[in-house]
């Protein structure tokens, strides 16, 4: 099995009644990354593997909606019985140590090292673990943030994190099997520009995908009408995720 995406959570801006915020577990030769770590992902994750088994953590960016579970994961890591067997690498913006160690009223990040081992993102950052190769790009949101290209044994999975539309969407989605887009916007506002997307705005960024699969879609949608409005775009193969989802391709 090349590449499987398990969805633990969807929700924007906060989590719900089983709706945790954007986590996902990949997985691929032999590696099992978490994607993101928003609120209500790390109980989610624990359903489909032993958190002490993770390959990596990778992080879009350090919003909360994002980040918020790493907290928990120290806690079970440190003293849950949890601990990995050495360090999980941790691939985020440079600027994530600093706001967990703030968190716990701790002046660096140094009382982490022994489960946590951080390593910063950077437009065009490779790493590749067994058979599974993560690339991250530089896209555009309001703060430090990088979109996903995972491949493994010709398999591809493209993911944008947050941003507002840009040329790097389209190029992490191109001839990948599966774009997981956030659709958060449900109209655009004329003058400004955005640091979310709007259905269309997805469709139009994954053109170069074989699927599009929808996430962090905003209030103002539901799941069915930010599909149906991304697929007037895309064209057949598109959906919206939903939590306990899990794809092989």
């Amino acid at each position: 099995m090349p590449l499987s995406l398990t969805v633990l959570g969807t929700a924007s801006p906060h989590p719900g009644p089983d709706r945790p915020c954007s986590g996902y577990l990949l997985r691929g030769g032999g590696a099992e990354v978490w994607v993101d770590a928003g609120p209500g992902t790390f109980a989610e994750l624990q359903r489909h593997t032993d958190p002490a088994r993770l390959t990596a953590i990778w992080i879009s960016h350090v919003h909360a909606d994002h980040t918020a579970d790493l907290l928990a994961a120290v806690h079970a890591f440190a003293f849950g019985g949890m601990t990995p067997p050495a360090p999980v690498p941790v691939y985020a913006p440079a600027d994530l140590p600093r706001r967990l160690a703030g968190f716990f009223g701790r002046p660096d990040p140094g009382f982490l090292r022994g489960i946590l081992d951080f390593r910063p993102l950077h437009d065009g950052h490779e790493v590749r673990h067994w058979n599974l190769r993560l690339s991250a790009r530089a896209v555009f949101h309001d703060i430090e943030a990088y979109g996903l290209r995972a491949e493994c044994q010709g398999s591809v999975l493209a993911y944008s994190g947050d941003s507002g539309p840009c040329d790097a969407l389209a190029e992490l989605a191109r001839r990948a099997d599966v774009f997981l887009c956030e659709a958060d916007l449900g109209t655009r506002r004329e003058g400004e520009r955005q640091v979310h997307l709007t259905p269309e705005d997805a469709a139009a960024c994954g053109k170069g995908a074989r699927e599009l699969l929808l996430t962090h879609i905003g209030a103002a949608l539901t799941r069915e009408s930010a599909a149906e409005r991304a697929a007037a775009v895309f064209g057949d193969r598109v959906a919206a995720a939903r939590e306990g989802d899990v794809l092989t391709f």
